[in-house]
């Protein structure tokens, strides 16, 4: 399993009943957790002074319940800062385990001392997108909701990247690559965050059992004559990182480089194991 057990800022503390309890920052948050299917005692005394607790509907859904925590508050990854603020569906605007493949390719970024393309697609908060920048890239950041391209630009202004070279589209991702392909322009590296399931900004569907294959596969068109990395990353449990192994390898078969996946976890401070968050597949051009 690759893990991203570098933060300083960001720990999960403790896990049970379907919940985990996080610090971000100075504050904590509880929040639901399907991985979680463990009952064990919730000795933490975090549990009884968190600032924040996601409930969960039965009917779908649920709520936020505050305490003391404010609207928005940052936290930092190196030089990186993100600004958090707790939103619909238990979601604070940063996936903290990402930072394991952040770290994986801004070394490649940094490594091949040349200018590098990285397109960003399913940008969300611009997580990627700020570490392709500080590691030197020129990035073309894609999402679909203008409030989350926004919110990107928020982060990079607040880790000092805004004169950085970073497109930032507002665009259905699928309908950008096909325009793309038609315009001829090429990528260094290419990151995709897919969701599991998703509207664009005219009510385009994505579905990813549907979509992905045919996704990466047009691509994998976009790569450039000296590509650096492909990486895909899933939080669809039926995605296993055998079927991302799988999926790079056949759509990059004709391009020189290795392919390797795997869970992606954050360390849990109470027990010192490993939480799973999902997987990565990760496609590095042969050196």
């Amino acid at each position: 399993m690759w893990t991203a057990d570098h933060w300083k800022d960001y720990e999960i503390l403790d896990t049970s009943g379907g919940e985990k309890l996080e610090r971000w920052g100075k504050y904590l948050l509880v929040r639901p957790d399907p991985q979680v299917i463990w009952n064990t005692e919730k000795n933490h005394p975090g549990w009884k002074k968190k600032n924040g607790h996601y409930h969960r509907s039965s009917r779908g859904g649920g709520e936020w319940e505050f305490f003391h925590l404010p609207e928005q508050w940052s936290i930092r990854y190196g030089g990186l800062t993100f600004q958090l603020k707790p939103f619909s569906f238990k979601h604070t605007g940063l996936f903290p385990e990402q930072a394991v493949n952040w770290d994986w390719f801004s070394g490649l970024i940094r490594k091949a001392k040349r200018p590098v393309r990285v397109l960003n697609l399913f940008a969300y908060t611009g997580g990627a997108t700020l570490a392709a920048a500080a590691a030197g890239a020129a990035v073309t950041h894609v999402d679909a909701s203008r409030g989350m391209v926004s919110w990107a630009r928020e982060n990079a202004a607040a880790s000092g990247l805004s004169e950085k070279p970073v497109r930032w589209l507002v665009d259905d991702c699928m309908k950008f690559v096909e325009r793309e392909l038609r315009r001829g322009n090429h990528y260094d590296g290419i990151i995709m965050d897919p969701p599991s399931y998703g509207r664009g900004p005219k009510g385009e569907i994505w579905k990813i059992e549907d979509s992905i294959f045919h996704f990466i596969v047009q691509c994998e068109k976009l790569l450039s004559d000296r590509p650096l990395f492909f990486l895909v990353n899933s939080y669809t449990t039926g995605l296993a990182p055998s079927v991302l192994t799988y999926m790079l390898s056949v759509a990059l078969k004709n391009r020189d480089g290795q392919v390797e996946a795997s869970e992606i976890g954050l360390p849990v401070a109470s027990t010192g194991l490993i939480l799973p968050c999902g997987a990565s597949g990760r496609w590095t051009a042969a050196e």
